[in-house]
């Protein structure tokens, strides 16, 4: 049985990691708004403090395909990309910490434990299931995506923005899965309440 104290114990990283107050200003500025809004930091901005580049390019391009709703891709949608994806990638961090991102946004409990254990089965409007079946199948087998998948997309309602979107979003967390395996980075426990209990 694991010990309450056994997962907060767990190490962040495989590779260092940079005290906050050695952070570049902007990233120092930028984690402690996060940490202020969450309250807590997650795992992934300490693990990929030590790269600051790097850390400010992934920053940056995740922002820029999460943090917008559009006419074929919410949010919510596009966190349920992540899970779905991510589970195919058997990456634990980006499970959980979507997940709730998922329960959240779309306001559901149930959602994002049903997509990453079995998203054929989890209840996804058409559109949404379009989405994910091809976005899975970019995430592990990309060389079975054709035209005719994109074209699917665009059937279902789906902008030529969004539909790069879907294949940029199965493209960062391809890199984002393997770096937290590559670290051994572990979700944060306070993501696996979130969503599922008031906030207190």
């Amino acid at each position: 049985m694991r010990d309450s104290g056994e997962m907060s114990s767990q190490p962040i990283s495989r590779f260092p990691l940079v005290p906050a107050e050695d952070l570049p200003p902007d990233l120092r500025d930028r984690f402690a708004e996060v940490a202020g809004a969450s309250g807590f930091l997650p795992h992934v901005f300490a693990a990929l403090a030590w790269r600051p580049a790097e850390a400010r390019a992934f920053f940056a391009l995740h922002d820029a395909l999460m943090d917008k709703d559009t006419p074929g891709l919410s949010q919510a949608d596009r966190e349920v990309v992540v899970v779905a994806t991510s589970a195919a990638n058997d990456c634990l961090y980006c499970v959980v910490a979507h997940g709730a991102l998922v329960r959240i946004r779309a306001r559901d409990r149930y959602l994002a434990d049903q997509v990453a254990v079995d998203w054929r089965k989890a209840p996804l409007p058409a559109r949404l299931h379009a989405v994910v079946e091809v976005a899975v199948r970019l995430a592990v087998a990309p060389v079975t995506v054709v035209p005719a998948d994109l074209d699917a997309l665009r059937a279902h309602g789906l902008t030529e923005d969004d539909v790069w979107d879907v294949g940029a979003i199965v493209s960062l967390f391809a890199l984002s899965n393997r770096l937290m395996h590559w670290a051994a980075v572990p979700p944060n426990e306070e993501f696996h309440l979130m969503g599922r209990v008031p906030r207190s």
